[in-house]
């Protein structure tokens, strides 16, 4: 689907608050509420939007340790990947998983309540799955930007 300029500015607003109403963002973008409606639909039917939600704050919801964690296999035999992938969706702690080129396989976004829960998560989790190779942890020390 090509985008123009409404496209994503109607997209770009939605980012930020999926609440707005569908007159509202009309206004802001300079748009009939019907023709926003359809952009609106066409988007959603496209994949384009995949869901709407609310972004939380982890640090307020207890969660103030975050680290990102590159993790090397031991092997890509298709049983230990399906177990590893398997396990890794399962957890609450890991916000994200990327499957990446370079010397880790999987960089693990991680958010737990402090460094005392992510050193259980290692041993009592990561560590345990005969897939993982290594683990190296870069702890976030704050977030600079992130994008809607």
């Amino acid at each position: 689907m090509d985008l123009d300029e409404k496209d994503r500015a109607i997209l770009a607003h939605l980012a930020r608050d999926s609440r707005v109403s569908n007159a509202e963002l009309a206004e802001r973008v300079g748009m009939s509420t019907s023709a926003l409606w359809r952009r609106v639909k066409a988007f959603e039917e496209a994949g384009i939007i995949e869901s709407y939600g609310a972004r939380l704050n982890p640090a307020r919801m207890g969660l103030g340790f975050h680290a990102i964690v590159h993790v090397q296999l031991v092997r890509h035999d298709p049983e230990r990947l399906g177990t590893f992938l398997a396990r890794v969706a399962s957890r609450r702690e890991i916000e994200a998983c990327y499957a990446t080129t370079g010397q880790a396989d999987y960089h693990l976004l991680v958010r737990c309540a402090d460094i005392e829960a992510y050193n259980r998560f290692l041993e009592e989790f990561l560590f345990q799955m005969h897939a993982v190779r290594s683990a190296q942890t870069n702890v976030v020390l704050r977030d600079l930007k992130k994008r809607p």
